[in-house]
């Protein structure tokens, strides 16, 4: 029985990663991907997952863009990582999957309506699309089976000392999803910063032998130099499939149900997931939180869904 999905993303080379676990691993059923800005701006984004879909063969699946940036706040980006066009390293080709005419929102709610079943929504970028689509369209949030979202951390931050990347684009987007009272698992850098791309992952990945694999492996080459440049990590931590994995197989990752706030007002804290895994607040728990994840079983969920590919 596959699991209907919806990714919300802002590619970046490891959304590109998810898209392709997302497509490829036969326990999901991808139904449509949103953009937002994030990694690079939109125009970036949008044409980056129809390039992720279009290497990989994906047809049918329809790209809308949506939110250019966070609902409080002036976007901040991550060329430092991902390069300017937010997929450095490969010749991009041109994509054959066109932009679909509605926004996000209108895709995410006509995609959720016209579900034999409620839908799940992995977001990999700031969870901008899906605050809109929770605030303008609460008709439809009945439809939402639960949300993933690639983000925060236990521990410290990767863009502050105390917050993620992608909750520190926005906040108040992040707030009101958690607050929504929809099931909502939180995979943070705690947990995905065991998802290292290891010369040993590489060799397994590329592997594969098809023409994903080659385009992905040029993507992997550029993020792991990077990160060793900004973070002194020569194997790069590939994020936001990790999130996906959450639903192709949840055995892959231990989840924890507890309390999660987002710190929106402090000057050196915004952004801060604030995780109180000891239950010291005596605050109702409101979040499922990633804690560990079976790196092996991982992969190998990944290059099962990169053979399934172009």
């Amino acid at each position: 029985m596959t699991v209907p999905v919806i990714v919300d993303c802002d590619p970046g080379h490891d959304d590109v990663f998810a898209l392709w676990l997302a497509a490829g691993h036969p326990s999901l059923d991808l139904l449509a991907v949103t953009t937002v800005g994030g990694n690079v701006p939109i125009e970036h984004t949008s044409r980056n997952a129809r390039i992720a879909l279009t290497v990989a063969g994906v047809a049918g699946v329809p790209v809308a863009a949506g939110a250019a940036g966070p609902l409080a706040r002036t976007l901040e980006t991550a060329e430092w990582i991902h390069g300017e066009n937010g997929l450095g390293g490969p010749v991009l080709p041109e994509p054959s999957v066109q932009l679909d005419p509605r926004g996000a929102t209108e895709l995410m709610a006509d995609t959720l309506l016209a579900a034999a079943e409620p839908v799940a929504i992995v977001a990999t970028g700031p969870i901008t699309n899906v605050a809109i689509l929770l605030r303008d369209r609460p008709d439809v949030a009945d439809r939402i089976r639960e949300i993933v979202w690639m983000g925060g951390s236990t521990g410290r931050g990767n863009v502050t000392p105390y917050a993620e990347f992608n909750a520190w684009v926005d906040p108040e987007a992040l707030a009101l999803v958690v607050g929504s009272g929809i099931r909502f698992t939180m995979v943070g850098l705690n947990v995905t910063h065991q998802a290292l791309v290891t010369a040993g992952v590489r060799e397994r990945l590329a592997g594969v032998g098809n023409a994903t694999a080659a385009f992905g492996d040029e993507l992997l080459e550029f993020f792991c130099r990077t990160n060793d440049e900004v973070f002194g990590m020569a194997d790069g931590p590939l994020h936001d499939p990790v999130a996906v994995a959450v639903l192709a197989d949840p055995a892959c990752v231990q989840v924890v149900h507890t309390r999660l706030d987002v710190e929106v007002a402090g000057a050196e804290t915004a952004g801060a997931t604030s995780v109180d895994l000891d239950g010291m607040l005596r605050r109702e728990p409101n979040a499922w939180v990633a804690t560990a994840l079976d790196v092996d079983r991982f992969w190998g969920l990944l290059a099962t869904a990169v053979s399934r590919l172009a």
